[in-house]
């Protein structure tokens, strides 16, 4: 159980932040957003990775002082300090960024290998 006032750490939608528990109802708390940990994924949430969906979502972070519903399993106490919002902000989207930039770089260097083990198998011409 969460009590009123706790500082936690809770994830929300596919982002995570620390906040300040406003309220809860026995299942949900109402967390007032204080800081960024995680910046939300970018697409869609059903197709993930893919980039061919009809609509590929944009998905910011949840604003400073913003109040947002969480599952009482998504939430737990949060004992560090807490960072200054854009200051959290602005590390958790350098580092999605980075995330996707390594994973950009791996799709190049699989795409390579895959064309490299084509020509292997005969399935394909070397260019």
């Amino acid at each position: 159980m969460l009590d009123v006032g706790q500082i936690v750490k809770a994830n929300h939608k596919t982002g995570q932040y620390i906040g300040k528990v406003i309220s809860e109802d026995g299942r949900r708390v109402l967390v007032e957003i204080m800081a960024v940990l995680r910046h939300p994924e970018q697409g869609d949430l059903h197709s993930a990775y893919d980039p061919d969906v009809p609509l590929f979502h944009e998905r910011r972070a949840s604003a400073e002082r913003e109040k947002v519903w969480v599952m009482l399993r998504d939430a737990s106490p949060y004992a560090g300090e807490v960072p200054p919002y854009k200051q959290s902000l602005a590390a958790a989207w350098e580092a999605e960024k980075q995330r996707l930039d390594r994973m950009r770089r791996w799709a190049e260097q699989a795409l390579s290998c895959m064309d490299t083990l084509g020509v292997d198998y005969g399935f394909a011409v070397k260019d």
